[in-house]
């Protein structure tokens, strides 16, 4: 573990946490682990679903994902068939469950044809017994996909929220990141989405682009509040391994501290909450949460080639890859695996106690309402500064207080939370990480 006083020195940007452990610290498993046995110890009346569809349209520079872009063939074809077998799978496995959330992510899900959303969320509904109208649902877009076929068909669908990632409305600075797309594209879009009335819409945008400025990136986040969206992510720019970006190895002035506090300032005077580092909220909104899940103690299940499930002991998955014929090659082993094999978890992370408790303190603590201390007692049956004494840091360097009942970050602690997230991460998994060959 580095000490926090040292790492503040240096950049806030280290690594984006927004789950724990990361999957580059999974490995394949001593042996196969039966599904039935994994989630008959788990409480299953809170779950979260989430589809995974690695299809886009194209590969943006930044994109780390686990995606591939225009499958020929009956490639998409083919692997919805996979998906619809391991759903069925895993239904059975996993019965009697009850799913509180539903997320459709990817990936860009309306790549798909009207079609195929209609076979995947047939899975939610059918297969899975969800009935969409009665609980957040999400689902993926881009402004390329957001049909108005598609987006009818998932408002029939009771879909409650559409995400789009728009990055940055100047044709110039999405260019530069390799990603090819038109303004008034993106415009056509947003205004499909809120004629056709979905209750919540989300707009995600990046900072410290290639020659953006604090004129260009207002200007970006002037017209998206034009379209008053119901939440804004605002997500600083990475470049990591064989990404585009990463590829060029080219390096250009760092403004994203100063491109945060600006775009949190605008967003703050016209309406919005903060929520964490990345989310805000319009104030007022009817929040599109569920009280019967926590992402804390509550379980996920993913279907589909790059999608994890959460246990409270196992985290699984298939194995990550960023380069495209990497990635390919895990999805044609995905849909050519056997019905039977898909009963099975090969490939992941157990977490023993002390990885509970980082994960639980990561998953609290990077939100504005931060970690609260009763709900830590009561899970783990001993006081958090106690368990992890490094929290004590973070109250020494005045990016946290701690009152009675919580342990949040301050202002300053908001704006470091990468870099805090990344500070929280056990030895172990930090280890495994340095040792993964990312493909």
């Amino acid at each position: 573990m580095q000490n926090l006083k040292d790492l503040v020195l240096e950049s806030p940007y280290i690594a984006y946490s927004y789950s724990y452990p990361h999957k580059t610290a999974y490995r394949k498993l001593k042996e196969e682990i039966p599904l039935a046995n994994l989630w008959k110890k788990e409480q299953k009346d809170s779950l979260f679903l989430y589809l995974h569809i690695p299809f886009c349209e194209m590969r943006c520079g930044f994109c780390n994902l686990f995606t591939t872009t225009n499958p020929k063939n009956n490639f998409e074809e083919n692997y919805l068939s996979t998906l619809t077998d391991q759903a069925n799978q895993l239904a059975l496995s996993i019965k009697p469950a009850k799913f509180v959330r539903l997320a459709i992510g990817g990936g860009t899900p309306t790549y798909l044809s009207t079609y195929g959303l209609e076979k995947v969320l047939n899975l939610a509904t059918n297969v899975f017994e969800i009935d969409i109208s009665k609980i957040p649902s999400s689902i993926e877009t881009s402004p390329l996909t957001a049909t108005k076929d598609k987006l009818e068909l998932l408002k029939q669908r009771s879909i409650s929220r559409i995400s789009i990632g728009v990055q940055s409305f100047i044709e110039e600075e999405v260019q530069n990141v390799g990603r090819s797309q038109k303004t008034s594209t993106v415009l056509t879009a947003l205004d499909r989405i809120r004629t056709i009335g979905f209750p919540v819409l989300n707009i995600d945008l990046i900072y410290g682009l290639p020659e953006q400025t604090l004129k260009s990136w207002a200007k970006s986040l002037k017209i998206a509040l034009s379209f008053k969206p119901e939440e804004l992510y605002l997500y600083p720019l990475y470049i990591r391994p064989l990404t585009g970006l990463g590829r060029q190895n080219k390096a250009w002035e760092d403004k994203r501290i100063q491109l945060y506090r600006a775009g949190k300032e605008i967003l703050l005077t016209n309406g919005y909450k903060q929520v964490s580092m990345r989310m805000f909220q319009l104030e007022n909104t009817n929040e599109q949460t569920s009280p019967n899940y926590c992402c804390q103690t509550d379980g996920m299940v993913g279907l589909g080639a790059g999608a994890r499930s959460y246990t409270s002991t196992l985290h699984y998955s298939n194995e990550y890859a960023v380069g495209q014929s990497q990635v390919k090659e895990i999805i044609n082993s995905y849909i050519s695996k056997p019905k039977q094999d898909f009963a099975f978890a090969d490939y992941g992370f157990e977490l023993d106690l002390l990885e509970q408790k980082h994960r639980h303190v990561i998953q609290s603590l990077l939100q504005i309402s931060g970690l609260n201390l009763l709900d830590y007692q009561k899970r783990f049956n001993n006081a958090v500064l106690s368990d992890l004494t490094q929290l004590n840091q973070l109250l020494d360097l005045e990016l946290a207080t701690l009152s009675e009942s919580h342990l949040q970050l301050t202002e300053k602690g908001i704006e470091q939370s990468d870099l805090i997230g990344y500070w929280l991460y056990s030895d172990n998994v930090l280890k495994l990480m340095k040792e993964y060959e990312l493909r």
